[in-house]
């Protein structure tokens, strides 16, 4: 009986000893680095930080394609209706909501305290903040979705939502500097340094 159990608990100190070799040997083998960017990148998700600034709404607006914002719009089918009186889903109807207050009538539907808090109204600017992420436009939000990162389909978005009983005026698009400014601006600026170092 002895025999036997010094004979078992021989095998298992050999296959940990074992098993902690190959442990050892493999960690010298195969490296694990941390990698230079955690998780997986999910489309149409914005990522935090990092990205590029987005052209000002008011320039995007007016290259914006209603029907692509349509097309977009269909994601957003699943919980909101958009036709004037249509019923409130899971989120509210759509309908002439730029220009409307923000978390205001859409016949009582029952907006969370975090987008209330927000106040004033829906212009493009503040549609644009919501679209790009709800959760950091009003923090404590029900709405789940994460947002659109393409700046552009956020525009085409916006003028979809304003052609359904919006109707408000686009903002005018900031005047486009003339192409030579820029190296005038700069080729003026050289000249007036050397200037002040040559009177020094």
């Amino acid at each position: 009986m002895g025999d036997r159990f010094n004979t078992i608990a021989g095998w298992v100190l050999a296959g940990c000893i074992a098993a902690l070799g190959l442990s050892i040997v493999s960690g010298m083998i195969f490296k694990q680095e941390r990698p230079e960017k955690m998780g997986y990148p999910v489309e149409g998700v914005a990522e935090a930080g990092g990205a590029a600034a987005a052209e000002p709404i008011a320039v995007r607006l007016a290259k914006a394609d209603v029907a692509k914002g349509g097309d977009v719009f269909k994601q957003c089918m699943a919980c909101h209706t958009i036709n004037q009186g249509g019923a409130n889903g899971i989120g509210p109807n759509l309908y002439a909501t730029l220009g409307e207050g923000v978390a205001e009538g859409k016949g009582g539907f029952p907006f969370s305290d975090a987008l209330k808090a927000v106040g004033g109204k829906w212009d493009f600017d503040k549609m644009d903040a919501w679209l790009t992420s709800p959760r950091k436009f009003a923090n404590g939000t029900k709405m789940t979705f994460a947002g659109i990162s393409d700046p552009q389909a956020r525009a085409n978005v916006i003028l979809y939502l304003n052609t359904q009983g919006s109707n408000l005026p686009l903002p005018a698009a900031p005047a486009a500097a003339p192409a030579g400014a820029d190296a005038n601006a700069t080729a003026s600026a050289d000249n007036a340094t050397a200037e002040n170092v040559t009177a020094k």
